[in-house]
């Protein structure tokens, strides 16, 4: 492919032909008590951190995801994503949601061995949150300025079994909070994605999977692991 033929990556948008063009991928580790204890941490005394993944690790709904290399522990995380549509910096909390665009479903994938690795020699998670098909994501389904959900399941389930089953409403860290931290460490653009979290649950993956995840009111994904 020539360089200048590269095109940015978008997601889908519900309700018309528009793409939602991604500028970064933002993630928040830990944010559900529950995964956060199955992970070894103590959720009541960590404050939110964040991490990237590149853009072109986007997939939509339908899409077959390739098995990364250099791993054999690929793990599954449902989250609730959020749509940046203004830009921001330094928000406060009480206007965090004028900044929405509005919100998907997503299945952060980790390459988990590659994670624990980084986490005992104190290095970088990079290269196991960031491969070909990582962050998986379904249409946006716009908030209108009034669809903020702050409570409601989030689930996901492979081969039709159930692994994570949780609620919005346990999120450490809120939406808004979520954002207007974020917002003091960088600026907030239209473009931006941020992956709010996992509830417990995460699990491996293997070649021939079916995984279907879902947001209630918001939407359902379905990806194949190949």
């Amino acid at each position: 492919m020539n360089i200048f033929e590269v095109s940015q990556p978008k997601v889908k948008i519900e309700g018309g032909e528009q793409r939602f063009p991604v500028r970064r991928i933002y993630c928040v580790g830990r944010n559900y008590a529950a995964h956060s204890r199955e992970m070894g941490a103590d959720p009541d005394r960590e404050a939110p951190f964040f991490f990237l993944k590149a853009t072109d690790t986007i997939v939509e709904d339908g899409a077959r995801i390739a098995y990364p290399p250099r791993t054999n522990d690929l793990h599954h995380e449902v989250e609730l994503v959020v749509a940046i549509g203004a830009a921001g910096r330094d928000v406060a909390i009480r206007d965090a949601r004028s900044l929405i665009l509005g919100y998907a479903v997503g299945i952060d994938f980790t390459r988990r061995d590659l994670q624990s690795e980084a986490k005992n020699l104190r290095r970088p998670w990079d290269t196991a949150k960031t491969f070909d098909g990582a962050a998986a994501i379904s249409a946006l389904r716009p908030s209108t300025g009034t669809v903020h959900p702050e409570s409601g399941r989030i689930w996901l389930s492979v081969n039709d079994r159930l692994r994570q089953d949780g609620d919005l409403r346990q999120l450490i860290w809120s939406v808004p909070e979520t954002i207007a931290e974020l917002s003091t460490l960088f600026a907030l653009a239209p473009g931006d994605l941020v992956y709010t979290g996992t509830p417990a649950g995460v699990a491996a993956v293997v070649p021939g999977d079916r995984i279907s995840a879902a947001v209630e009111g918001i939407g359902e994904l379905h990806v194949d692991i190949c």
